[in-house]
């Protein structure tokens, strides 16, 4: 198994906690990761999270159970603009994204530029 990079995994939990319904216990979202993560780095994130208030937690039974408290898009849209704001050449990582988007992606991006897209 492969090392996430630095980030991601705390970025999936965020995902996973994102498409839930209500608040979720560690083993849950665990089960919901791809890689089979240790139980307890769940945990460590989650405690990351709830310290920067972008999850909340609940108690159930004798755990507790976690859910999302910030909008994912703005979340996501933060990372990237902090990403392009480092780098050197801020044009060719804006082309490298643009070549990396799927058909659907690419077409709602180009929906949004062109002004008739929708905040989803």
């Amino acid at each position: 198994m492969s090392r996430r990079k630095l980030g991601q995994l705390e970025a999936e939990v965020l995902a996973v906690l994102a498409g839930a319904d209500g608040f979720l216990p560690p083993q849950e979202i665990c089960d919901r990761l791809d890689g089979d993560p240790a139980y307890t780095t769940v945990n460590t994130i989650l405690f990351r999270l709830l310290d920067k208030r972008l999850v909340e937690r609940t108690k159930q039974g004798r755990a507790y159970a976690y859910r999302l408290t910030a909008d994912e898009s703005g979340l996501v849209a933060e990372r990237m603009f902090g990403h392009l704001r480092l780098a050197h050449n801020p044009s060719a990582v804006l082309s490298q994204f643009v070549h990396g988007l799927s058909p659907q992606e690419e077409a709602a991006l180009r929906a949004l530029l062109e002004g008739s897209g929708s905040d989803t």
